[in-house]
């Protein structure tokens, strides 16, 4: 016999059906009432129609995930190739997205789908957007009206890349402060791109197998030659031990602005000095692919300038800067 009061208890109300955000999609089109919105229609008939997931914050949350996979804690689908507008550019569909239920169709330039990694989140971005990868389609160079010459005119100079190569040790970052004091001082206008300070920022992503080092140098080429744009000696302190890189960087400006200075100092006077005690670490078999020990290096074949030893002897700072600062001189780097 059932007792009379679990008879007299009034019924539990039910939990509302959640739907999943794609399920939802014709129904918001349907003019779907929000159950959360007070807002009262102006015809008195109830809560006001709600066709966009602006309005109700836990549709909106379900809106900017865009996939309902992903709403539904389901892995995302294997995307799909569909018919490419046009030759050298791949689409796909990432989502159910829009507002209006439009698919949300991603650009993927001049790689397949298939090439594209599968893992999403940030390391995904990452690789999808790394240096690497071939030019992005459809971008278009935008030139503005003030340009180099214009900026060499203010600034009373003209601007140039000296890139600094030798083995570690050798004095590469102290030839570069001392050469940009030494302009600082004429009234010169410069900035030092020093190896070890960009690995702290710019290039803190990179180590030191040969594709880093090619991309490193890469990366470091580029931004010299937005320095030199800008009408500035940039002074690169680096390694850059692989021939082809220095080329490389050397062909991005074609204006003959691009001044090779190489430190001939030997291995043993490199190794004697060892500032930062690499050379022991690298002996002691610590660190792998080291410069001058377990890796080489390429010396180069037609620099601008090259400063050598004296008798075992690394010359002065100064007398270094003083040779760099001479060459500039006689091209006409430092006037109109």
């Amino acid at each position: 016999m059932v007792d009379a009061r679990l008879a007299a208890r009034p019924p539990r109300p039910r939990a509302p059906v959640r739907l999943p955000f794609a399920a939802s999609t014709a129904t918001r089109r349907a003019g779907w009432r929000c159950p959360r919105d007070p807002r009262v229609d102006s015809s008195g008939g109830g809560t006001f129609p709600f066709p966009s997931p602006g309005r109700c914050p836990r549709l909106a949350v379900a809106h900017r995930n865009r996939s309902p996979a992903a709403n539904l804690g389901l892995p995302p689908p294997r995307p799909l190739l569909p018919t490419l507008p046009a030759a050298g550019i791949r689409t796909r569909v990432t989502g159910d997205g829009g507002c209006e239920g439009r698919p949300l169709v991603e650009c993927t330039g001049d790689r397949s789908v298939e090439e594209q990694p599968e893992h999403a989140g940030v390391e995904g971005k990452a690789l999808k957007m790394s240096s690497t990868v071939p030019k992005s389609s459809n971008i278009f160079w935008h030139d503005c009206p003030v340009g180099k010459t214009d900026r060499q005119k203010l600034l009373k100079q003209k601007g140039c890349v000296v890139w600094i190569t030798g083995l570690s040790g050798s004095g590469k970052s102290t030839l570069a402060c001392t050469l940009g004091r030494e302009l600082h001082t004429r009234g010169k206008l410069a900035y030092v791109l020093d190896g070890d300070n960009l690995r702290h920022g710019l290039n803190k992503d990179l180590g030191f197998n040969a594709e880093d080092r090619a991309e490193n140098i890469r990366r470091v080429g580029e931004v010299a030659k937005l320095f030199s744009d800008a009408g500035l000696v940039c002074i690169a302190s680096l390694i850059s031990p692989y021939r082809r890189d220095r080329e490389s960087c050397r062909a991005m400006l074609s204006d003959g602005s691009f001044i090779e200075v190489f430190l001939n100092m030997s291995l043993e006077l490199c190794e004697a000095r060892d500032p930062k005690g690499l050379y022991k670490l690298a002996r002691a078999g610590k660190i792998k692919g080291f410069t001058g020990i377990d890796d080489p290096y390429e010396a180069p074949l037609n620099c601008e300038i090259e400063i050598k030893e004296a008798d075992g002897v690394c010359p002065s700072p100064s007398d270094m800067a003083g040779q760099v600062v001479t060459y500039l001189e006689e091209k006409g780097f430092l006037h109109e």
